[in-house]
């Protein structure tokens, strides 16, 4: 596992061993930021400068490719220890601490959001069903900007846009399914 595009191009980045993390596969994650990238509704602007969230980090892959493309900030959230142990290896590996907090914290009772966060990655455990819980706590705890895009990974054939989301976008990525959704209220 690598980063795909940016500065830390080709930075190989630490997995905590065995089957307790499972990272979004380098593919998947090109799909993704060439969705970010090139749809109508996204554009280089909503991932230059952006300040991200990555909750259910595991290895830091999603916030730190958009670091590497960009971004101006990331705010990681993990509870598993092995988890967290690589995530702060590779945020090292990438000399990325001064932009970078790391919270030990569940996505589904986070703690209030430092600011609301425009680029939102989630990528819970699939088998869990975390997803609506993730979504409606860290709603209510502001870590959503009103334009936020939420980008949400599922198991493949799971995954249905939440109540209170927009979906803007969806793609099937082998076992993996994502959507890109917005607050409603942003329409």
């Amino acid at each position: 596992m690598r980063i795909i595009a940016g500065r830390h191009r080709g930075r190989r980045l630490l997995a905590p061993p065995g089957a307790g993390t499972r990272p979004t596969a380098d593919r998947v994650r090109q799909a993704l930021f060439d969705m970010l990238w090139h749809a109508p509704w996204g554009g280089r602007e909503r991932v230059e400068g952006a300040t991200v969230l990555d909750a259910f980090a595991g290895t830091g892959a999603l916030g730190l490719e958009a670091l590497s493309r960009g971004a101006a900030r990331a705010c990681f959230l993990e509870t598993d220890r092995a988890a967290l142990a690589a995530l702060r290896a590779n945020i090292a590996a990438c000399r990325e601490e001064a932009r970078c907090s790391v919270l030990g914290a569940d996505a589904t009772r986070p703690p209030r959001a430092p600011e609301p966060c425009g680029l939102v990655f989630l990528d819970p455990p699939y088998a869990e069903g975390l997803m609506e819980a993730a979504l409606g706590a860290l709603a209510q705890a502001g870590w959503f900007s009103g334009e936020a895009l939420i980008c949400a990974e599922y198991a493949a054939g799971t995954a249905a846009p939440p109540p209170g989301f927009t979906l803007l976008a969806e793609r099937a990525h082998g076992a993996a399914h994502l959507l890109v959704l917005r607050p409603a209220a942003a329409g």
